[in-house]
């Protein structure tokens, strides 16, 4: 991740309400890039209602942990009254998905809502 990059709660205190923070992820999703990616993650559920759409497709690699990850920021966004959604349109990870017993869990798109607003900061590997 570059250190460049506004921080995830300037981008979440930055969007207008009721708009989804679309969040690219890239590269892998494994236990190596947990730590900074559930910190970004947890930022950007920390506020009320969060709408939070994380982009999958260009992920090449996503491992337990990131599975776990995943489900932890989706159970974040739901206390919080949000909700999370994730852009895949990959047959390997759509069916990783019903191999873990988590297919009916997430709401998968096969592409970003059209009213979001782009995360600037990106998370990339």
């Amino acid at each position: 991740m570059s250190e460049n990059r506004p921080g995830p709660a300037q981008v979440a205190a930055d969007h207008p309400p009721h708009a989804a923070v679309v969040v690219p992820l890239h590269g892998e999703i494994d236990l190596l890039i947990l730590p900074a990616l559930s910190e970004r993650l947890d930022a950007l559920t920390e506020h009320p209602r969060p709408d939070l759409v994380l982009d999958l497709r260009p992920v090449a690699f996503i491992d337990c942990a990131g599975l776990g990850l995943l489900c932890r920021a989706r159970n974040r966004a739901l206390a919080r009254q949000g909700r999370l959604r994730l852009v895949s349109d990959t047959p390997g990870f759509l069916g990783l998905l019903r191999a873990a017993g988590l297919s009916g869990v997430f709401e998968v798109l096969a592409r970003p809502p059209s009213a979001s607003v782009p995360d600037p900061g990106g998370t990339s590997r």
